[in-house]
């Protein structure tokens, strides 16, 4: 099983030490999994961060996948665009993947699809990861299918972090029968405090989630130990009552 080994052009720092000595997972299929999840394209450098790779050997082994898919004639690619790596249909489908997207905006959206487009609804604009922390769950392939249905669209970046942010489109509203966000009914009586959630996700977000801090055990007050002048004691007992034991 392939090691990763020091390398000028190895993913550095505390991530590459962790991975030193440790046995690595495929390198093909680990790109493919990783390709197949990215919803924008990747380079290099990050690939082999995510693989644990030197960028050298990704790189190879990623002109090797993206040969092979042409010469096997799949319905999709693996392309090189403005430097980073992503998969794409093929030209030629697009027919086909075009009926497919506008079919399915006619079809109904599934469970984890509506909660999704409601934390949009009435959080926008919001980015994919704090939709992703409102639902505990990763969004970005139930994100993908509420723009492709036109549900949802790109409303600008955070000022502070540079995501993406997202909010609800017309479409959207002449859907549901409301002419603006205002309409919607209020979700208070439906939730706990909505103040105390926003302050833990935005704790949890900024440090994680604090352990508990354990409750001071209060000592046992030790009972009067009863007088036996005739009887001989040997000592305290380990009893719990805090008394001794006559022998």
């Amino acid at each position: 099983m392939t090691t990763v080994t020091e390398s000028p052009t190895s993913p550095a720092g505390s991530e590459q030490d962790a991975l030193v000595g440790v046995p690595l997972a495929p390198l093909r299929p680990s790109l493919e999994a990783v390709l197949m999840v990215a919803d924008q394209p990747l380079d290099a450098v990050a690939l082999a961060t995510a693989v644990g790779y030197p960028v050298e050997e990704v790189v190879a082994e990623l002109q090797l996948l993206a040969e092979e898919y042409a010469e096997q004639g799949r319905g999709f690619e693996l392309r090189n665009v403005a430097g980073g790596w992503r998969y794409y249909t093929r030209e030629e489908y697009a027919g086909v993947v075009e009926s497919f997207v506008l079919e399915g905006q006619q079809a109904r959206l599934t469970q984890a699809a509506l909660e999704t487009l409601a934390v949009v609804a009435y959080k926008q604009p919001v980015s994919r990861a704090r939709v992703s922390a409102i639902r505990g769950v990763n969004v970005d392939g139930v994100m993908r299918t509420l723009l492709a249905r036109g549900l949802v669209e790109e409303a600008g970046q955070d000022e502070m972090t540079g995501a993406h942010l997202y909010r609800t489109t017309g479409y959207f509203l002449e859907r549901i029968g409301v002419e603006s966000i205002d309409e919607l009914p209020e979700l208070a009586p439906y939730l706990p405090d909505l103040a105390d959630m926003e302050d833990e996700l935005e704790a949890v977000a900024a440090q994680g989630s604090p352990e508990p801090t354990p409750e001071p055990t209060p000592e046992p007050t030790p009972e009067p130990t009863p007088e036996h002048p005739d009887t001989p004691h040997e000592g305290p007992s380990t009893e719990p009552d805090g008394g001794t034991e006559p022998t």
